[in-house]
């Protein structure tokens, strides 16, 4: 498997983890109580973040970027909603 590839879903696990981990908004906004909407937003921002990285490793790495339809962004969407069930799990399950 490609080093990039690796590289890449490692950091969508840790991105789509990050929200749930954090009383602050984008850890930078401080909030009295961060409710559910507040993480929803953070996790579709770094969904498009990490997509733009991604992006921009296919543009280095292969000197294009393959077109992509609906359906891909339907699976990777879901893809990164299941890499974020460990933290949502903490947060909502296992923490006091």
């Amino acid at each position: 498997m490609n080093t990039n590839i690796i590289i890449l879903l490692t950091l969508a696990f840790v991105a789509a983890n990050l929200p749930w981990f954090s009383e602050k908004l984008f850890y930078v906004i401080p909030l009295l109580r961060k409710h559910f909407g507040w993480h929803l937003l953070e996790v579709l921002v770094l969904y498009f973040v990490i997509g733009g990285v991604s992006m921009l490793v296919e543009h280095k790495t292969m000197g294009q970027v393959a077109a992509q339809h609906w359906e891909f962004y339907a699976v990777t969407a879901c893809l990164f909603l299941v890499f974020a069930f460990p933290g949502f799990v903490w947060r909502y399950f296992w923490r006091r």
